[in-house]
Formats: structure tokens, C-alpha cells, sequence
């Protein structure tokens, strides 16, 4: 994708503030002559940041403002590791909020919705940045957060909640639940916003059916302002990035050399306006492609496909690289398995044992169907694997991200 002069103008204005100043990027970008850097080529050449860079500047290393102009931190979710600080001035507030709002507005969400928020509030960005974004939109909040579920639907039936903003996995529990209790003819929810973990299609259009809502990806992460710079629109062909505040390229994970529109590699992305912490060149482990040519929709902001999977999901099993999505996929196909799944590695006897659990529907054949995912697993994945079916609902669900993997090896 080519880089546009608006983008790089800004780009350059970064770059020679950061290496100008003191911290991470001053020292990142020693011995670098900025005002060389003449074109996309040049900017592609320089190095790129890593998530083990932003631990290492733990707390505050990434912080390129003086003290009193920032206003807020956000830390990731991720529960291993040193945690990442980013802090935030006044203006990426708002710079968030309005790509939040054009989140919104893209998913035909009004300021006579009513946004129904389960994603985590605190150092976490998730529900701060929902609501932020609802705020600015003139909509009507119900800050929620997660759990509770009993509460989350007598606020969804009082309220008359029309937009649910969730992770897939909780969507899909008060979907379950909804169904369970017998109350779909008192919701009024019209929308789903979905984000947070990589979902299949099989997941999409059960959540779709049974809260009878159509869904959207919403895309960020804690390092990028959060979730929100990106957004899926109403034909469902890839997410709308907001090119205007981000910079992004697609990489071979390996090579690290950019890939043709249209290639799947690892999403690297830059920020164009952020000030508290701006990144350069930073390396997502999101796997994704960049979609050539005009959206249905008329937006003229470039797509990505929706999420594949990260370049640090992938298990090795008896010499084969396994990723959540290939199975995602192999269920779609597969008539009687449900959307959820979990897989269990093991070594026992001097091997790797790989045990897939399947939740299927009611009344499904599971002799037949544990033979029918066997024989795709085998397939498609390349090694042979132990098949579980389950009742539907026997695997546990999850208010924020669901663990699909689980490697017991180590």
C-alpha cells in the first residue's frame, strides 16, 4: 500500500520531535539521520518496536511529553511479563474518542442507540474507550463492565439496551443465556460490536442468530490508543482503518520485508498524531492482509482483513505448526460441531498428544461426528488427534477472552 504525503509529512514531523527529544525513541533513533529519510523506501528501513521494547521501558520510558501534559495511563491485559505503560495526553483522549465515534457511525449506530458496555473499565482500555466514544456520539451509555450476568440482562430488558459492545466469548455466554431463560422476545439490542480475540465464522453466526443482531469487528490494541482504530462496516468484507491517525503495513514475520496488498504477514503499525507515546513501526503479531480496492460501502478508508490469528498462537505438534484459526475453519464445515472448542496438548509416554474437545448440537451422531472431525483434523491440520465431543455449554465460557489453547508440555 502506498504510503500517502499527508501520512508521511506527519511521520517525518514525529520522527524528528522523537529523535530530537530524550527516552525510548531518542536512543532508538541514535546514530539514524532523520532528515535523510526522504520517502516510504527510506521509512521502511527503519527498525521496527517490539513488545519486549515497551516492557523494558516499564513504567514510564515510552512517555515523550513532560509530565504535565499527560492526563492518563493504560496498561495491557495481557497477564504475563513486565505490563505496559502507555500514558495519554488530553488530545489522544480525544483523538480516541473521535475514532471511537467513527467507529460507530460506520456500524449505523445513532445518538438514539442505546450502548450497552460489558468490556473491563480501569487500566484495561476497553470500557473507558467504549464509552468514550458513545459519549462523544451523543448516545446513551449503560457502563456495565463484565460479569454479573444477571444483572447485565435486567439492565439489558429494563433499559431496552439496542447496541451490546462485548468480546466474542461474552457475547456468546449472554447469548446462552438469553436463549436459556426464554427471554429473546424482551431484548431489543439491533447490534453487536465486537472485539478484543479473533472469533470464526461458526462463532459470528451463532451470536448473530440467537441475539438476532447484526455484528461488527471493532480493531485496536492498548499499545495503538486501544480498541477502536479500526472498524468492520455493514457488508462485512474486512476492517476499516482509520488511515488519517495510523500508518500500517503488512510484513513477512520472518523476513520483516513488507508483502504485497493482498498477502497475509504480521501487521506493523505506526502512529501519525499520538503524543504521550507514539510508536514507530510496531510489530502487532496480528496476522492479517491488506484488502486492494474500493469497499461496497463507499468508505474510502483502506481495509484489512478481519484478524487470523497472531504470530504468537501458533503451537508446534509432532513438527506441525497448529493456529486456532485452521480449526476454526475446519469446524465451519463440519455440520453438528458448534463454534467451541478447546485444545489440549500433552506429552505422555515420550509424545505429544493432542486432544481436541468439540461442543456439538443436540442430538448430533457423536460416533459419526467424532470419526467426520478425526478425519478433517487430520486433513487439513497434517497430524492426527484425539476427538472429544461434548454436550453444548460443557466447555466453560469466559467474560473477557477465551483460552482456545492450552499446552501442557512445558
Amino acid at each position: 500500500m502506498k504510503m500517502k504525503q499527508a501520512q508521511f509529512d506527519l511521520i517525518k514531523a514525529q520522527l524528528t520531535r522523537l529523535a530530537a527529544g530524550s527516552g525510548f525513541y531518542a536512543d532508538k533513533l541514535a546514530g539514524i539521520d532523520v532528515s535523510a529519510i526522504q520517502s516510504q523506501e527510506d521509512f521502511e528501513k527503519l527498525p521496527f518496536t517490539w513488545k519486549g521494547d515497551l516492557r523494558e521501558a516499564y513504567p514510564l520510558g515510552l512517555q515523550a511529553v513532560p509530565d504535565e501534559d499527560i492526563v492518563r495511563i493504560h496498561s495491557s491485559s495481557g497477564t504475563t511479563g513486565t505490563p505496559v505503560i502507555i500514558p495519554y495526553t488530553r488530545q489522544d483522549v480525544e483523538d480516541w474518542a473521535v475514532m471511537f465515534e467513527r467507529c460507530y457511525r460506520m456500524a449505523g449506530i445513532t445518538p438514539l442507540d442505546r450502548i450497552h458496555v460489558t468490556p473491563g473499565y480501569g487500566l484495561w482500555t476497553a470500557g473507558i474507550g467504549f464509552q468514550n466514544g458513545a459519549e462523544r456520539l451523543g448516545a446513551m451509555v449503560i457502563p456495565m463492565g463484565p460479569g454479573n450476568t444477571d444483572k447485565q440482562l435486567r439492565m439489558m430488558v429494563d433499559l431496552k439496551s439496542t447496541v451490546l459492545c462485548a468480546t466474542s466469548s461474552y457475547a456468546l455466554l449472554l447469548a446462552e443465556e438469553i436463549a436459556r431463560r426464554g427471554i429473546g422476545d424482551q431484548i431489543h439490542l439491533r447490534k453487536g460490536v465486537i472485539g478484543s480475540e479473533r472469533w470464526g465464522e461458526k462463532m459470528r453466526r451463532r451470536i448473530a442468530d440467537e441475539l438476532g443482531v447484526q455484528l461488527y469487528d471493532i480493531y485496536g490494541l492498548t499499545e495503538i490508543y486501544g480498541p477502536g482504530i479500526g472498524m468492520s462496516c455493514e457488508h462485512e468484507c474486512g476492517i476499516h482503518m482509520w488511515d488519517d491517525y495510523i500508518y500500517f503495513e503488512v510484513v513477512n514475520p520472518k523476513t520483516g520485508a513488507v508483502v504485497p496488498d493482498g498477502e497475509i504477514g504480521e501487521l506493523v503499525i505506526t502512529t501519525l498524531r499520538k503524543q504521550g507515546a507514539p510508536l514507530i513501526r510496531y510489530r502487532t503479531h496480528d496476522l492479517t492482509r491488506i484488502l486492494p480496492g474500493e469497499c461496497a460501502c463507499g468508505s474510502p478508508y483502506p481495509r484489512i482483513d478481519t484478524i487470523l490469528g497472531r504470530t504468537d498462537d501458533m503451537v508446534k505438534v509432532k513438527g506441525v505448526n497448529i493456529f486456532p484459526s485452521q480449526i476454526d475453519e475446519m469446524l465451519r464445515d463440519i455440520p453438528g460441531a458448534s463454534s467451541e472448542y478447546q485444545v489440549m496438548i500433552d506429552h505422555l509416554n515420550g509424545k505429544d498428544i493432542c486432544t481436541l474437545f468439540v461442543e456439538t448440537a443436540p442430538g448430533a451422531n457423536l460416533y459419526a461426528l467424532e470419526m467426520e472431525i478425526g478425519d478433517a483434523f487430520k486433513q487439513k491440520i497434517g497430524i492426527t488427534a484425539v476427538i472429544k465431543p461434548v454436550a453444548l455449554g460443557d466447555l466453560p465460557r469466559s467474560e473477557k477472552k477465551s483460552t482456545r489453547v492450552f499446552d501442557n508440555r512445558y
